[in-house]
């Protein structure tokens, strides 16, 4: 399965069946954690078989089960990790689903005093992402229509194929309590810029999410993220 397939085919699943995840897709998903803990200086930990974090009042009040398998999104305290936590957490979540693995971003349902991770000085646990084979793989959410979460830039008339199309995956994009709280902005040059329209540590990591999903989207067209 391509990436691009896994952006349309992916949706949070909170149920599980009781099939563990055999242990050659876990280590795949051991390497790729890896390989986004060197490329974005993250510390994230994948957890195997330890559900107690998925046990009590908060997991069953976001309605998970059977949730034995995830992902400690561990980083350090500084400023814009949130970013990065969601751009390399939504890679291996899209890696997870074209090996056929369900998953669910995780901010606050869970037992964070549980959670199977090491937590070192200057360090937090912003997230976790659970993982397993859904009882069902999810649907599609509602989504805000297209054009309310993008804009063009002065100097730039309509905007281009390549640019639908990654906004089309960055619609698909999984964001707090579905909110699609961003707004995308191609300026001259296809260089790209994309704001939260909201404030706290949950949109950022949605920013992230979403700038994984626009660039697989956007194909082997080549832009620039503004760093303004």
């Amino acid at each position: 399965m391509e990436l691009i397939e896994a952006v349309e085919q992916r949706h949070s699943v909170r149920s599980y069946t009781e099939r563990p995840i055999d242990t050659k897709t876990l280590d795949i998903l051991q390497e790729q954690i890896e390989k986004a803990n060197q490329e974005g200086d993250l510390r994230f930990q994948l957890v195997r078989n330890n559900p107690v974090a998925f046990k009590g009042v908060l997991a069953k009040y976001g309605h998970f089960e059977n949730v034995h398998t995830y992902i400690c999104c561990v980083g350090k305290k500084e400023p814009n990790i949130e970013q990065r936590i969601g751009y390399y957490g939504q890679r291996i979540v899209l890696n997870a689903r074209a090996m056929g693995i369900d998953s669910c971003w995780v901010a606050g349902t869970y037992n964070k005093r549980n959670a199977a991770c090491a937590i070192f000085k200057g360090e937090k646990l912003y997230c976790v992402i659970a993982l397993g084979y859904g009882k069902t793989h999810g649907s599609p959410r509602k989504s805000k229509p297209v054009e309310k979460c993008y804009q063009l830039g002065k100097g730039v008339d309509a905007a281009p194929e390549w640019f639908v199309s990654a906004m089309n995956a960055a619609m698909l994009a999984p964001t707090a309590m579905n909110r699609q709280d961003f707004v995308i902005t191609l300026e001259p040059g296809n260089v790209v810029k994309v704001n939260p329209t909201s404030r706290g540590s949950l949109p950022k990591i949605d920013i992230g999410i979403v700038k994984c999903n626009f660039e697989i989207g956007a194909g082997d067209t080549r832009f620039a993220w503004s760093c303004s």
